[in-house]
This record gives C-alpha cells, structure tokens and sequence, in this order.
C-alpha cells in the first residue's frame, strides 16, 4: 500500500495547483519542439498535464507515473476532457522503475512536483537518462507543505496533530518522515542533468478552514488512517482551532515559494 492510499479524492479536491508563472516556465522549456512528449513523475492526480494541456496544444504524449492506482484513476477522469486526442498512457509503477513503453520512446520534458523527496533520487535521474531526448528538460519543483510553514496556525495545528500522533512526522501507517539528507541541486550535480536553473516564485495562498481540513486528509502526516477512531475528534478541535486562529488574523494565510529547478544535460539546445 502506498502511503496516500485513499487519498485521491481529497488530494484532487483540496491540494493547490502550479501558480500560472511556473505553467508558463514549462511550457517555455518545449519551445520549437514540434509534438513533444511529456513524462510526470509522482504525478498524483494529474496536477501537472492538467495545468499543461491548456498552454501547450503541441503536446504530442504524456505519460504518467504513479505507484498508487486511485491516483491515477483519478488523474484520468480529471484529463480526459483536457486530451482532445492527444495519447495519454497511464503507469502504475515507482517512478524509479518506468521504462520506455516502447522503441523508440523519448520524452522531452520530464516533471517532478512534490514528490522527488519519497523517490530514489539518483535511480530516477538514472532512468531519466535513458527515456528522453538528448536536448530535453528535467523540472524538480515544490513548495513545502503546511507542516513546514512557519505561521502562528501551522504551528499551532501542528502541535495539535503531534498531540494525537507523536512529535515525528508521520509518513503512513507505521513510518516517520526522514527529509532529503541533502539538497536535490547535489543529485543532480552528480547525474546526467548537471546544467541546472533555479526559478523561486513566492506566493500568497489563503486557506479557509474546511479546506485545510480536507488538504490534511490528503497528506502523509494526518490522513484519517493515522488517527483511527479518533479522526473525528481530531477533525472537530482543528476545525475549532482554525476558525479561531482566522477570525483573529488576516484569515489562514500561507506565504510560501514556488521552487522550481530546469535541469538538462550539458550542452544541450534550448
């Protein structure tokens, strides 16, 4: 079982999407390449194609990769309006254990969002090396989560997620979360892809209540599972506590940044 098992609908509901400058900043990446085809790795339920498709008409072929089958059961349904005819295959293997669906098979942008750190970093950009095109784009992108922002409500509603599940971070049913012991620019300083562009994007979010709740649903850290029996209890005085904390400051506000790193192989065209 992967860690968000069951979690398809609320990740599809509630998880924020790709700010409008990163779009476009992949979408610049296939500039002048005729059919392109797009490889997403971890790509949950489709957030990635989903803000593409729109922009990129061009695009010839995605293919997604997703070890848990309700998420891409649920990224069909949310691309399938978007394909318009265009080839979409759907994999559900480890990112690290894609291989060319057939001879021939080159991707020209490969995207990544919010899940290089759950993945064997060098394995991937090994695999990577042998799926795409010689001139093509690797893009490493994420934001952080509302367990690492640092405002007055996600510390407090951190705090009362450890008061029911611990001071670790939780990480599915048994595991705790272990983050990158060093940084994705170093992996990739060692791989194929050494030529690297870094593109940070602040941004502003504002939660309400019902949709934090719902965002937590969806995370390895507080997913209904963890709680057992007590998931109500616990919704209940996050509930509270949110409406609390958004009455008396300027709502639930989420200042973040967007970071977004392109990385290609030495030498090669843009």
């Amino acid at each position: 079982m992967t860690l968000f098992h069951a979690a398809a609908d609320a990740y599809d509901r509630h998880r924020p999407g790709l700010p409008d400058e990163v779009v476009h900043l992949l979408a610049s990446a296939l500039h002048g390449i005729r059919r392109p085809a797009l490889l997403d790795l971890g790509t949950g339920t489709g957030q990635v194609p989903a803000a593409l498709l729109p922009v990129l008409p061009q695009l010839a072929r995605l293919d997604l990769v997703d070890a848990d089958r309700d998420m891409l059961h649920q990224a069909g349904i949310v691309l399938r309006p978007l394909l318009a005819g265009r080839a979409a295959a759907f994999h559900p293997v480890r990112a690290e254990e894609f291989t060319a669906p057939e001879e021939g098979y080159r991707a020209d942008l490969v995207t990544c969002a919010r899940a290089f750190h759950w993945m064997d970093r060098p394995a991937v950009l090994a695999m990577a090396d042998h799926v795409t095109s010689p001139d093509a784009t690797l893009a490493i992108m994420g934001d952080g989560s509302l367990w690492t922002h640092q405002a007055p409500w996600t510390v407090a509603l951190r705090e009362l997620i450890q008061s029911y599940l611990g001071a670790e971070r939780r990480a599915g049913a048994t595991g705790t979360y272990t983050g990158p012991n060093r940084r994705y620019e170093d992996d990739l300083a060692e791989s194929p892809f050494s030529e690297v562009e870094e593109h940070h994007f602040p941004l502003r979010r504002v939660w309400t209540p019902d949709k934090v709740i719902g965002y937590l649903r969806s995370t390895s850290f507080a997913r209904p599972a963890l709680f057992g029996d007590r998931h109500p209890q616990f919704e209940a005085e996050a509930q509270d506590l949110l409406e609390e904390h958004a009455s008396k400051e300027d709502g639930l506000v989420e200042n973040a940044v967007f970071d977004v790193l392109l990385a290609r192989r030495p030498g090669g065209v843009r």
